[in-house]
């Protein structure tokens, strides 16, 4: 009779993996990420049908950017309640984010809405930022950081105040209130970039040295 051998419930009752368990690329959470990328089209087709007329097809964009920025918690919630965070989820979230921000930045200043010099500067950080991630990848994964994520907020509530249709209500007070939180989000992008930049940095030493 072979002596009894105590379970380990953590495993039995399923609350994590085991540890050499992998975690499958393909998941819930990595497919919300990928609906967000394949929703940026469709919020550029929104607002470029619209050509700056606050109609029905603005309110359209608008919805389309909320959901797409859901599923960015969402995902997020998921990956990290039910243990499925991956390396492509880490790679292809901020990416998905980029895409979204970057196309409503772009698509604002082809609409004559925001400056072109602020959509630059934050575009080549977002850019660079992202190249960079690939060229430390071989040393290790850069996860999205506290800052970055404040980072994307900041952006993202900017954005969303530019993209209502609130001058009839606010009148110029709307675009302040737009420019204020694209002012922070500016700011903060620039000083997170920095210090993604000496994460890298810091990165690539400690791999060379392993």
């Amino acid at each position: 009779m072979e002596p009894h051998r105590p379970v380990n419930l953590r495993y039995a009752e399923g609350v994590s993996n085991s540890p050499t368990e992998r975690v499958p690329t393909l998941n819930i959470a990595n497919a919300l990420t990928v609906a967000r990328i394949l929703m940026v089209p469709l919020f550029i087709w929104f607002l470029a049908a619209d050509d700056g007329r606050d109609g029905l097809f603005r309110w359209l964009a608008v919805a389309t950017f909320a959901v797409a920025i859901y599923t960015d918690k969402l995902d997020g919630d998921i990956a990290r309640s039910r243990g499925l965070i991956t390396d492509f989820g880490k790679i292809a979230d901020p990416i998905a984010d980029k895409l979204l921000i970057g196309s409503a930045l772009v698509m604002l200043s082809l609409l004559g809405e925001l400056w072109w010099w602020v959509t630059i500067v934050i575009l080549v950080r977002e850019l660079g930022i992202t190249l960079m991630r690939f060229v430390v990848i071989r040393y290790g994964v850069m996860a999205a950081s506290r800052g970055g994520k404040l980072k994307t907020v900041v952006q993202t509530f900017a954005i969303f105040v530019f993209l209502l249709p609130l001058t009839a209500w606010l009148g110029a007070w709307a675009w302040w209130i737009g420019a204020v939180l694209m002012a922070a989000a500016l700011v903060i992008t620039v000083v997170t970039g920095v210090d993604y930049v000496l994460q890298a940095v810091k990165l690539r030493r400690a791999g060379k040295r392993g």
